[in-house]
């Protein structure tokens, strides 16, 4: 079982209260096993890192950035490496596009749903 400290539980719980627009839209779109019955979870502890969305089963992560992204490029890469380093897929969407691209970023989503290995 996964050990997970206090304060980061409290933050994606924080988090899951405070969802941007494009996040409770994605949401929307995965939740309830909607995308071929996987199961998405939100917000979830991966280590000392919250996700956005995550597909334990496919080891699927599904990250949502905004505009305060384009200035922490460094901290998002090296984030990435890890949890790729722990075996996990890693795929990114701009905010706009989930709610200007809905389709496209759910086809993308189900794509990398299927190439999980």
């Amino acid at each position: 079982m996964r050990r997970i400290a206090p304060d980061v539980t409290t933050k994606a719980r924080r988090l899951r209260k405070d969802s941007a627009d494009a996040e409770i839209a994605l949401w929307n779109l995965i939740r309830g096993r909607q995308l071929l019955g996987y199961k998405f979870r939100r917000q979830v502890p991966v280590g000392r890192y919250i996700t956005d969305f995550a597909c334990l089963e496919r080891n699927l992560i599904v990250e949502l950035d905004g505009g305060q992204h384009q200035e922490q490029t460094d901290y998002d890469a090296e984030r990435t490496r890890w949890l790729e380093s722990q075996g996990f897929r890693v795929i990114r969407f701009w905010n706009n596009q989930v709610l200007e691209e809905t389709d496209a970023v759910q086809d993308a989503i189900l794509l990398a749903l299927q190439e999980v290995t």
